[in-house]
């Protein structure tokens, strides 16, 4: 017997893991009490946004939920890749006043495996693009939503 996943199955797992990533993102970054300055406030409220506009996307999935979501989206790959940003760049800082005579590979290599862990914030924009999949062509932004009904021709 061949089983097939139907996009509404796949899209309800996509949003799943959007959820439990969500969580376990907010959780870590409780955890390490990441909320010493307003930068280190941007991931928590990103999340949290994030979090309002995937349940909005569960109990009143349509267009405007949908767009809501997909910018929210968006929004997780920009504070992700800023986020990158942030830690390397303190990272960088830091290598650099321990041993200014670091540069390139080096420094890169320091930076890298600094105190900050450099690449984590790659999982809000990991999350941010498992929503955009999501949303890829999804029926709710057709203009003439058929999903359910026969075509008469």
């Amino acid at each position: 017997m061949r089983s097939t996943l139907t996009r509404a199955t796949v899209g309800q797992l996509l949003l799943a893991l959007v959820v439990i990533g969500i969580v376990g993102l907010e959780v870590e970054l409780a955890l390490l009490r990441h909320a010493e300055s307003f930068s280190q406030w941007i991931p928590h409220v990103t999340l949290f946004i994030g979090l309002l506009t995937t349940a909005a996307i569960c109990f009143r999935p349509g267009a405007r939920t949908l767009k809501a979501f997909q910018v929210m989206m968006i929004v997780f790959l920009l504070v992700g890749g800023l986020g990158v940003y942030f830690h390397l760049h303190g990272n960088v800082e830091f290598a650099l006043e321990r041993d200014p005579s670091l540069s390139g590979v080096r420094l890169l290599w320091k930076a890298l495996r600094g105190a900050s862990p450099a690449l984590a914030p790659g999982a809000l924009a990991q999350l941010g693009l498992l929503g955009l999949l999501y949303g890829y062509k999804h029926p709710a932004l057709t203009r003439d939503n058929t999903i359910g009904r026969e075509s008469v021709d």
